[in-house]
């Protein structure tokens, strides 16, 4: 009985987060912040900023310790504005962050983004590839595709993204990884806490990191339990533990190889990722506009599922957060065959032999690669924190479970570090809050929601598609062109509930051009 009430208990994690919405209105222009009441609560403090800014600067508001609301009355219509609250209560500090503004247009055109494709797909996967870069342009991307082959170099293939950026800084944004393309690793960390986990990790930062030292020569390790996590010097892993300088692009990766568990071929794996993207980009299926929280580390001091109480309240607002009881089903078991936008797990992760490969499979009440295999998981934007998984380059591994079946998308290692996806609630995709979180060096505080003060960050990776916004526009239909004397003219069925279109032209790979000067 004890133990049921302190499970329902307010959380660390609870307790350092401050649950964001905000309400606008044009006339007169006003932004109004909400968030949900914590007792004993001595200060509130909130700042802001617009979205590119790096600093906050002096606080713009002090509500009263029992305030549940903030009133800004001086905004501009059409700017994006971050705000950061901070609330002090109980000797505990909270924060929260929230992107929001009034009629802030989204962007046209996105940059372009490179697309590194394992070339042993390309024949297989032709038509869904093919569909993946129309999907892309279409929501204002220009492709820049290359085709890579599995045992070059990660050198080499760095350098195939940097001839890109090099060649307009300004417009290369993203790297998005398709396939068993090489895996750099890099460091000497457990962010796990284990020892015999001390190594490096996986490091797809390193192909989003255009200017900064790789070096292979000072790191010697060869303690580590598992032989990829060994790095020694001339090894091919890099010594980094941090990222040697700012990460310039975003970078995701859908990698489905070695998955035997879920009974399919790499092959069709990735097919079914590619064709689950595409119906969601297209609005052919739209998760229900809600959250849950299974929180098996609850009972610690440190705010482990903090990523999951500060970013989903701004995504769905806090009413639509589920908290979900640890000593009822496993949360497998929860979302099987249900519909979330967002979802968080945690527990002690699991380690499992299949013959003499250890795999790390699972987290203790959450479920398994196995689980997942056998079930229809509904999260499509997934968190999750245990100890082992988040090393992610090995058999049937549980953080890239979610993407192999069900509604997953995106999959990421949340806690340590903290991730922030605020800007996702008005507009951004998934792959620019993974840069924000590699860069973040204070600006988003905490940086870690962990045991220690800091944390390295090489290991931050996005399992998904990084082009991925959490609310799509259904597109026009019946698209016809007619040309007249060399004046094409359009005709289209609008989608319900839209206001009006801008047409585009691309050019080539150099851009995009409006073409519109008001909605059609």
């Amino acid at each position: 009985m004890l133990l049921v009430l302190q499970a329902w208990a307010q959380s660390s994690s609870e307790k350092a987060s401050v649950q964001l919405s905000a309400i606008v209105q044009k006339n007169p222009a006003r932004i109004t912040l909400s968030w949900p009441a914590t007792s004993n609560t001595s200060s509130i403090t909130v700042y802001r900023k617009t979205k590119a800014a790096t600093t906050w600067g002096n606080a713009v508001g002090y509500p009263s310790a029992s305030a549940t609301q903030y009133q800004d009355n001086n905004v501009i219509v059409g700017t994006s504005y971050e705000y950061r609250v901070v609330r002090s209560a109980n000797g505990t500090t909270g924060q929260g962050y929230i992107n929001t503004g009034i009629e802030v247009e989204l962007p046209g055109y996105r940059g372009k983004m490179v697309l590194l494709v394992d070339n042993t797909m390309v024949g297989p996967l032709s038509s869904e590839l093919t569909q993946l870069e129309k999907d892309l342009r279409a929501d204002g991307w220009v492709v820049l595709r290359n085709n890579v082959g599995r045992t070059a170099s990660v050198s080499s293939i760095r350098n195939i993204v940097k001839d890109h950026y090099n060649s307009d800084p300004s417009n290369v944004k993203a790297v998005y990884i398709i396939g068993h393309v090489p895996v750099p690793y890099s460091g000497n960390i457990a962010p796990d806490g284990h020892g015999e986990h001390v190594g490096a990790w996986p490091c797809d930062g390193y192909y989003g990191e255009m200017n900064g030292n790789w070096t292979d020569n000072s790191v010697n390790n060869n303690g580590a339990q598992r032989e990829a996590n060994r790095n020694v010097p001339g090894d091919g892993k890099f010594d980094q533990s941090y990222f040697p300088s700012a990460v310039e692009l975003q970078v995701g990766r859908v990698d489905l190889y070695d998955m035997p568990a879920f009974g399919q071929s790499e092959t069709e794996l990735l097919r079914s990722y590619l064709n689950r993207a595409h119906n969601f980009k297209v609005k052919q299926w739209t998760p229900q506009s809600r959250a849950i929280v299974f929180d098996n580390f609850y009972y610690m001091n440190e705010p482990m599922a903090a990523s999951a109480w500060r970013n989903m309240s701004v995504m769905v607002g806090a009413s639509n957060v589920t908290n979900a009881n640890v000593y009822g089903p496993n949360y497998y078991s929860q979302v099987n065959n249900q519909s979330y936008l967002w979802t968080y797990s945690s527990g002690g992760g699991l380690q499992a032999y299949e013959g003499s490969t250890l795999t790390y499979n699972g987290a203790n009440l959450v479920g398994t690669t196995q689980n997942y295999a056998s079930t229809n998981a509904g999260g499509v934007f997934n968190m999750s924190f245990g100890s082992y998984f988040g090393d992610w380059d090995n058999k049937n591994n549980f953080l890239r479970a979610p993407l192999a079946k069900g509604s997953g998308l995106t999959s990421c290692w949340a806690a340590i570090p903290a991730w922030y996806f605020d800007h996702m609630g008005l507009g951004e995709n998934i792959g620019y809050s993974t840069r924000e979180t590699m860069n973040n060096n204070g600006l988003y505080a905490p940086i870690t929601d962990g045991w220690e003060s800091t944390s390295p960050n090489t290991h931050l990776a996005l399992m998904g598609d990084p082009s991925l916004r959490q609310k799509m526009v259904s597109p026009p239909t019946s698209l016809t062109i007619a040309n007249s004397g060399g004046v094409p003219a359009f005709n289209w069925n609008a989608a319900p509930g839209v206001d009006g279109y801008h047409i585009y032209r691309f050019d080539g790979n150099q851009g995009i051009t409006r073409l519109t000067n008001e909605p059609v």
